[in-house]
């Protein structure tokens, strides 16, 4: 059987009461700030006008996203391919989700609200990379924000480093990249324009070339 209705799913699962229901907020207070001065990552979902999501990684030096004020966060855009997946995203369809990691807690802070890209300077100028003002601030009107329980990260064991795969078993990215890009050259040579550019790109503003993938 399929599940296609709420009411298909709620023959399964009670109805959610108590915390899990009134620990959400619709704006950001001192315990969303301390989290996002913190982080060092988030993992931001979007979709286009279709409904079509896409999930990406957004990360930088811990408090690189900021509270403007009580209802908005913003963070620059650093440097990437310029396939523009989130951004395209937010100017077909605002809505987005956010989710905020901290290394070693294994509660995660979710902020989910509306997205749109700014060119203000005032704004660029604030969110400084690399020595010079950044091209885009995304900024996000925060509708929910709330922390989300442990159990996820608990039960992937992800901040316990006993857990963790040596280096010669991690998946090889570059390979991936060679085959997946159908790239006629060898690993050595890409892994070595692929480590430099991303080296050389790192703390640039957005628009860069960026590493290629």
């Amino acid at each position: 059987m399929q599940l296609s209705s709420t009411d298909d799913l709620r023959t399964l699962y009670r109805p959610a009461r108590g915390g899990a229901v009134d620990k959400v907020i619709d704006h950001i207070d001192e315990h969303c700030i301390e989290f996002l001065a913190k982080s060092p990552l988030l993992i931001l979902s979007s979709a286009d006008a279709n409904g079509v999501v896409d999930g990406s990684p957004k990360g930088g030096e811990p408090g690189f996203v900021e509270a403007l004020d009580s209802h908005r966060i913003a963070w620059a855009d650093s440097s990437g391919n310029n396939r523009l997946d989130s951004f395209e995203n937010i100017v077909e369809n605002p809505s987005v989700a956010a989710l905020f990691l901290i290394p070693g807690l294994p509660e995660t802070l979710r902020i989910n609200g509306t997205a749109e890209l700014s060119t203000d300077p005032a704004l660029c100028e604030r969110f400084t990379l690399g020595g010079r003002p950044t091209k885009v601030v995304c900024v996000v009107t925060v509708h929910e924000a709330y922390i989300h329980c442990a159990k996820a990260l608990k039960r992937s064991s992800l901040w316990d480093t006993d857990t963790w795969l040596s280096d010669e078993d991690l998946p090889d990215a570059v390979c991936m990249l060679r085959d997946h890009a159908a790239i006629d050259a060898r690993v050595d040579e890409i892994r070595a324009g692929y480590d430099d550019d991303v080296d050389a790109t790192l703390w640039s503003p957005g628009g860069t070339t960026g590493p290629a993938s």
